[in-house]
């Protein structure tokens, strides 16, 4: 099975890019995942822009903490399965830490969504508990378990990937939209990257626009953010799975679009 996982998605410029990008590299992957949570306006999703990305050729999305930053995902995460949040916030709220998508040819992929809590606020449940138990009912339907850990500490999401060696497929950082060069095939045969990074305007403070973010830095007052314009690139990881569900090969993707 092989896999696409396309990293932050920053606003229109980004969901043009995955557009357009997977337009050119059409067939070549099994499956094709992509973090959406930034993909409205730079902050959080909407029905319109989950729709966009779905019919752009992903066929399904994972998120973090700017999920929550528009109140219309709620219903969509509580509607459309294909959409998936960190499942260690609270039950209570709208949506799924967990979904399987079908490969074409009888297969599932297990994907996970899961937040670190290393400078991501200490009122969500133990990622590493959480996921422990998400990973054994996904084994139990299907060897193939993709994870995404959405945190802001490298030495988290590198002890996540310890705690799970041998465990999962493999495991992808997000959140902080800046590409690593750390991608491993482990002994136990578990693929991991710390960020796969963004997708979004090159020109820009992690996909924003300049101006307010060195503001923000210079004079220590609120500015509002924008998504920047100009070319983008996109940043993801290419997975290569065997039967058994164990990583073969895992390359970065960067690339212009």
């Amino acid at each position: 099975m092989n896999v696409l996982f396309i990293g932050d998605v920053i606003g229109r410029p980004g969901r043009v890019g995955v557009r357009d990008y997977l337009q050119r590299h059409q067939n070549r992957w099994d499956l094709v995942i992509a973090n959406g949570e930034n993909a409205a306006g730079g902050r959080g999703l909407t029905e319109e822009t989950a729709r966009e990305l779905l019919s752009a050729g992903v066929h399904g999305l994972t998120s973090g903490n700017h999920i929550w930053d528009r109140k219309e995902a709620f219903a969509l995460l509580g509607r459309d399965r294909r959409i998936i949040r960190p499942a260690n916030y609270a039950e209570e709220l709208p949506g799924t830490g967990l979904m399987f998508l079908p490969s074409g040819d009888g297969r599932e992929l297990a994907v996970i969504n899961l937040s670190g809590r290393a400078f991501m606020g200490s009122y969500m449940d133990c990622p590493f508990q959480r996921g422990e138990a998400l990973v054994k009912k996904a084994s139990s339907r299907t060897p193939f378990i993709l994870v995404d850990f959405h945190g802001e500490a490298t030495s988290e999401k590198l002890a996540f990937l310890h705690y799970m060696d041998g465990k999962v497929s493999c495991i992808v950082g997000t959140h902080t939209h800046v590409q690593t060069a750390d991608e491993q095939v482990t002994e136990k045969q578990t693929g991991y990257i710390t960020d796969v990074g963004m997708t979004g305007p090159v020109d820009s403070v992690l996909g924003m626009k300049k101006d307010p973010c060195l503001e923000r830095f210079l004079l220590s007052i609120p500015s509002r953010m924008e998504t920047a314009e100009g070319r983008v690139r996109l940043c993801g990881i290419s997975v290569s799975l065997d039967a058994r569900g164990r990583t073969k090969r895992i390359e970065r993707v960067s690339e212009m679009v």
